[in-house]
């Protein structure tokens, strides 16, 4: 049936297929948990063939999805019977993907919030740490599309720094959203040697210490690197902003602005590009929705935070800031997932 003609239908033949689309959903669930319990057995056996173990893995993993895709489209966009029903996979599945240190971390959240540091770290070093299933399970975390974005993203962030720091003596440089301060440890000697002046800002007290303990190691001269807990969103203020560090030649974050709604985000461009020295820049990231998948991240875990927006949706949100277009350039990361905006001033 069109869906034209099935907004036609009584709400109780509607009530109907929504039950018989939920059998199907669960019979589904059914037969993807026992494929994962099956493998988790023979995950344990010393002799087991590894490759075809983490095949088997990712295709049960992908009729998963074709299943869950299905009732979506079935579903024509009711959020909250889709949102339902994600949570309910997640519950079925917990005893299984519990045995994963990433998928995990990215359901219950540790720090608070999805996405957090260690997640970060983790994604970085690019390296299972669980057995059995969990094992597995890592790997597939480790090769979904916005992971492997994640790590081309830390090395367009670095191309990029670099080239603003070669052409700057003693530039001011704020970083927001720190996390785990990849970069700043990447960029020692270069950092080191324009004699910039860096201030990571983070609302995670752990963040800032796990970063500031790595620092330490990166023989920085005393004051160069300087960490600070605070709350991002206040920077919608430029008045507070100036007051609070004063003029800046480099401000950049990633992936901290996906987590934003269009108004807040446009708001805190505007102050943070007003924020930046004549001739400084603004650089930010953005995940671009058309190319990756949402399973992965609203159904296999609970990281559907960040919001879904196109390269035009980006486009419009910096002409709400007032930001002119004739002072962006864009380029995206190795994956071509992550599109990076920079912004003179």
């Amino acid at each position: 049936m069109e869906d034209g003609a099935a907004d036609q239908r009584d709400p109780e033949s509607r009530a109907g297929q929504r039950q018989k689309d939920s059998a199907l959903l669960d019979t589904a669930i059914e037969r993807f948990r026992g494929r994962l319990e099956h493998l988790d057995r023979k995950s344990a056996d010393p002799l087991a063939d590894p490759g075809l173990l983490a095949a088997s893995t990712a295709e049960a993993i992908t009729d998963m999805c074709t299943a869950a895709e299905s009732f979506e489209k079935a579903a024509r966009q009711d959020t909250a019977l889709i949102k339902a029903a994600q949570v309910a996979f997640r519950e079925k599945t917990q005893a299984l993907f519990a045995k994963s240190y990433f998928m995990n971390r990215a359901r219950i959240w540790p720090q608070g919030y999805p996405g957090d540091y260690l997640t970060l770290e983790g994604v970085y070093q690019n390296s299972a740490r669980s057995k059995n299933i969990g094992l597995y399970l890592d790997r597939y975390f480790l090769s979904t599309t916005l992971a492997v974005a994640v790590r081309a993203r830390r090395d367009k962030l670095f191309e990029l720094l670099t080239s603003e720091l070669q052409n700057r003596k003693e530039p001011r440089i704020l970083d927001i959203a720190c996390g785990p301060c990849h970069e700043v440890v990447e960029l020692a000697p270069t950092i080191k040697k324009s004699n910039a002046r860096i201030t990571c800002l983070d609302f995670d007290s752990d963040a800032l210490t796990f970063s500031e303990n790595r620092i330490a190691q990166a023989g920085y001269s005393s004051g160069q690197i300087a960490f600070r807990k605070y709350n991002a969103i206040k920077m919608i203020s430029e008045e507070r902003n100036e007051k609070e560090f004063g003029l800046q030649d480099v401000i950049y974050s990633v992936g901290f602005f996906d987590y934003l709604s269009d108004d807040m985000l446009a708001r805190l461009l505007r102050a943070l590009h007003h924020l930046l020295n004549p001739g400084g820049c603004l650089v930010a990231s953005f995940k671009d929705s058309r190319r990756y998948r949402t399973f992965d991240y609203h159904w296999l875990v609970n990281w559907d935070a960040f919001l879904q927006r196109t390269e035009e949706d980006m486009w419009t949100l910096f002409g709400k800031a007032d930001i002119p277009a004739e002072k962006i350039t864009t380029a995206r990361d190795g994956s071509g997932v992550i599109l990076f905006f920079k912004a003179l001033r």
